[in-house]
Order: C-alpha cells, then sequence, then structure tokens
C-alpha cells in the first residue's frame, strides 16, 4: 500500500497535470504543437545537435526511442536540455522491466532540473524476445507489471515519498522534491489502452493503423478513463512520413520500415484487416495506410485532417526514400513540422 498522504498528493497533483495538459492540446493552439519529431539515437552527439536544430526549425514536440543496443536515451535528453531553451523531450519508449522505477525516478528529476516542464516519460514494457532474449529477464504479466511500475514511478515523482509492497516492487523511498512529469505508457492491444485511461497521461502507438486508432484504441482509451473518474489521456499516435510522390519509391522504403514489425504487430494488423503475407512481410495496403507520402503540401495537409479525427497528438518519424541523403531529408520534415 502506498501512504495516505502520498496517494492524496498524488490524486491532487494528477488531476492538475491532466487539466494542464488538455489545455496545452487545444485546437486553438497551432498545429506544431500537436506534431512531434522522432530523432535517431543511434549517436548520443548527433541527437542533441539534431535537437538543437529542430528547436531553431520550431519543432515543438521530440521524441525518441529507447532500444537495448544503442545509447541512453535519458542521457542524450540530460545534454540536449543544457543547450535548447523551449522544445518537449519525450521517451517513447523506455523499458521498464531493465530499468527500476526508482532509478528511472532519479534520471527524470534530474533532466527536470535542468528544463522544468520539458520532459514527458513514455515507458512500456517492451517485447518478450527484447526482455527475455536480450536482457535475460522474465516478461510475466506485462501490464500488470507496467501498472505497479507506473504507481512506483509516479509517486516517487509526484509525492515524493514512496511506501510500496507490491507483486513486482517493495519500495520505501522519500526525494528532495516533487517533480510533475507526466507519464506516458506504450498502447497495443485494446487492454493497453484501458490501462492507460485508468493510470496514464497519455498513451503512446507504434504502427497502428488510422481504422484501428478510430475504432478500437480511442473508445477504449476514454470508456475506461470515465469509469475510473478521470480525463481521458492524450492520445499520441506515430505516423511514418515519406517524402516523396513516386509510390514505387514510398513502397520500398516502407517494407525496410514495417516489416521489421509484421511478427510481432500481426494481430494489431489483421485485426484492421491488413493480414501479414506469407512471407512475413506487410502488404501494399498497410503501407498506403500508414505511411504519408507526398509533396510538403500533401504530407501538411493530411497531418492536420489526422489531428481532426480525435487524435491529440503525431509523433513524425521520417521513412527515408533511398537516392537522397537520410540527413537531408530528417532537416525537410523538421522545418515542415516547424511551419505547420
Amino acid at each position: 500500500m502506498l501512504l495516505q498522504d502520498s496517494d492524496s498528493v498524488r490524486d491532487k497533483s494528477m488531476t492538475n497535470n491532466r487539466n494542464s495538459l488538455v489545455v496545452s492540446n487545444s485546437h486553438s493552439h497551432p498545429i506544431r504543437e500537436r506534431v512531434g519529431l522522432i530523432v535517431n539515437g543511434a549517436n548520443a552527439g548527433a541527437a542533441v545537435n539534431t535537437i538543437i536544430t529542430a528547436e531553431d526549425a520550431g519543432v515543438r514536440q521530440i521524441w525518441m526511442s529507447q532500444p537495448p543496443n544503442l545509447p541512453d536515451v535519458l542521457t542524450t535528453f540530460a545534454a540536449a536540455a543544457a543547450k535548447t531553451s523551449s522544445v518537449n523531450l519525450g521517451t517513447s519508449i523506455v523499458p521498464t522491466y531493465p530499468r527500476h522505477p526508482l532509478v528511472l525516478a532519479q534520471q527524470a528529476l534530474a533532466i527536470h532540473d535542468m528544463a522544468p516542464g520539458r520532459l514527458r516519460l513514455g515507458i512500456g514494457p517492451s517485447h518478450s524476445y527484447i526482455i527475455e532474449k536480450m536482457y535475460g529477464l522474465q516478461h510475466t504479466k506485462p501490464l500488470a507489471h507496467l501498472r505497479e511500475y507506473v504507481e512506483v514511478l509516479r509517486t516517487a515523482l509526484w509525492a515524493g515519498k514512496v511506501n510500496h509492497h507490491g507483486h513486482s516492487y517493495n519500495v520505501e523511498a522519500m526525494f528532495p522534491r516533487t517533480a510533475q512529469i507526466p507519464i506516458f505508457i506504450s498502447t497495443l492491444g485494446k487492454n493497453a489502452f484501458q490501462l492507460a485511461g485508468q493510470i496514464a497521461d497519455g498513451a503512446i502507438t507504434w504502427v497502428c493503423p488510422v481504422p484501428y486508432l478510430l475504432h478500437t484504441s480511442i473508445p477504449a482509451l476514454r470508456s475506461s478513463a470515465a469509469a475510473a473518474g478521470r480525463s481521458a489521456p492524450i492520445l499520441v499516435a506515430h505516423v511514418p512520413v515519406a517524402l516523396s510522390e513516386d509510390r514505387t519509391s514510398v513502397l520500398s522504403a516502407g517494407h525496410r520500415f514495417l516489416d521489421f514489425y509484421a511478427p510481432f504487430y500481426a494481430n494489431m494488423f489483421s485485426n484492421t484487416e491488413f493480414q501479414i503475407t506469407s512471407d512475413q512481410t506487410v502488404p501494399n495496403a498497410l503501407i498506403d495506410n500508414l505511411v504519408i507520402s507526398g509533396d510538403e503540401t500533401t504530407i501538411a495537409a493530411r497531418l492536420n485532417e489526422l489531428l481532426e479525427t480525435g487524435i491529440d497528438e503525431l509523433m513524425v518519424s521520417l521513412v527515408p526514400i533511398t537516392g537522397t541523403g537520410e540527413d537531408e531529408q530528417q532537416t525537410q520534415l523538421m522545418h515542415l513540422i516547424g511551419r505547420l
């Protein structure tokens, strides 16, 4: 159980922060406030420079993933926070099993001290292959684990005091100060969206087709939040973008990007009638649905259309087209977002 005084502080903080998050996503704000750019973190120094350039270009939201074999994203964000002044920094996502919630809270607090109000913590249980085969850890009951992880992490950051005794964690700790950092969770299946509605400040998707978001994700998110007596969390939808009008090039680039996810996301794809092919690749129809392509005017219009469907924010990743430098395409994309 958590201490009662921690509960009351946490509940009050959650209410205040959810209200501020809803206001920040008002349609009266420029579209660019609701469209973020995913930055590649393979080289931390290069990523920091990209974030600086993106802020100068007008990008308001930066997102970075945490693959198991790449530099630590929160360390990269700490360096970027010291060299930028306003751009928001979001993790999408930090896997929970390898990182104790108090350790993540320590890292988040350090960034918050340097860049108050600019960090968004996206966390999730990742996939069994990564957790079990790469880290050698057990990947059991991921949603129950995630619920408990969020409980410890939020109470540590928002209340500054944890007294938690559960299945995965036994934690008694105090922090020197609080930091009301929004906590987002990764969401794929319906149960994950329902969990986000109950406990999170935001839900982060990855390669989810638009029909799935509109007909499964958003209803599950909103209904579970209503049942829990809280405001619906922000839905951040991942959107791959290819800067090309040539469909053949887009399909080729789309397969290079999406075929990797075919075995992991097959059930979700099939729920929206995009069946994985016999050779474990995604169908062209899925690429047409997922990947926004065309000239800059077309892409900007499509991003705007998506934000009118009920999706709160977009998290844009570049799908590089062969024949043009990837850095050049990324720069073009960040300027496109900055002009929205």
